[in-house]
Parts: C-alpha cells; sequence; structure tokens
C-alpha cells in the first residue's frame, strides 16, 4: 500500500495519524475519543476538507470508544465533506464503537467498511 505519513497528533487518551493514500486521506484516531479528545481529530479533519480534500477515511481499528462529541466531530466531518462534493468512510470499527453508531442510527449515513483496505479500494 503506498502510504504516505502526513503527521501525527496525540493529547494522552487519543492519538491520531494522518496519511496519505492515492486521493484520500487516511485519518486513524487511537484511543478514546470523547468531549476532552474530541477537537484532536476535529481540527485535522476541518483542516484536510478547508485544503480541499473531500474523501476522508477514518481508519476505526484503534478507536476503543466514542461518545457523542465524538459521533458528532465525524458527522460535521461528513457535512464539510459532502458540501465540497466528497465523502468520509468509515472502516474497521470495534464492537463497541460501532454500537453507538447503531444505537443512533449514526451507521445510516456513513459507509461503512469491514477494513481499511476496502474502504481505500474505492
Amino acid at each position: 500500500m503506498d502510504r504516505e505519513a502526513v503527521g501525527t497528533a496525540d493529547l494522552g487518551r487519543l492519538r491520531v495519524e494522518i496519511s496519505q493514500h492515492g486521493h484520500s486521506a487516511v485519518f486513524t484516531p487511537t484511543g478514546e475519543l470523547d468531549h476532552h479528545t474530541a477537537q484532536l481529530l476535529a481540527r485535522p479533519l476541518t483542516e484536510a476538507v478547508d485544503a480541499g480534500t473531500t474523501r476522508l477515511v477514518i481508519d476505526c481499528s484503534g478507536l476503543e470508544f466514542c461518545d457523542s462529541t465524538g459521533l458528532n466531530v465525524l458527522l460535521g466531518a461528513r457535512l464539510r465533506a459532502e458540501a465540497e462534493g466528497g465523502e468520509v468512510h468509515l472502516a474497521a470499527m470495534r464492537p463497541t464503537v460501532a454500537r453507538v453508531f447503531e444505537i443512533t442510527g449514526a451507521e445510516a449515513v456513513f459507509t461503512v467498511h469491514d477494513t481499511l483496505d476496502e474502504a481505500l479500494q474505492e
């Protein structure tokens, strides 16, 4: 896979790695996405769309927890990307995180993939 590392950010309970794969910006949050850590993911998502990247892939394989604030960050990124003709793909959600999307109905508004490789193939 031809991934180019772009950057990382860390706030103790959440680490976000950012890489480029073709036309997709790949965000890999690891840890807990909640009220205290949400801006660590929100900021680079916003910056990516502002810079013209409209295909965002969130690799959720390392995401252990996501509360309503984290969910709102992802929904906001989706709205921004779609307003620019883009999209947000979610990949490799753990069962506890997937359950939040299922309970809230948010899974219906995202393209969800079982693996990161599947998300990058489109």
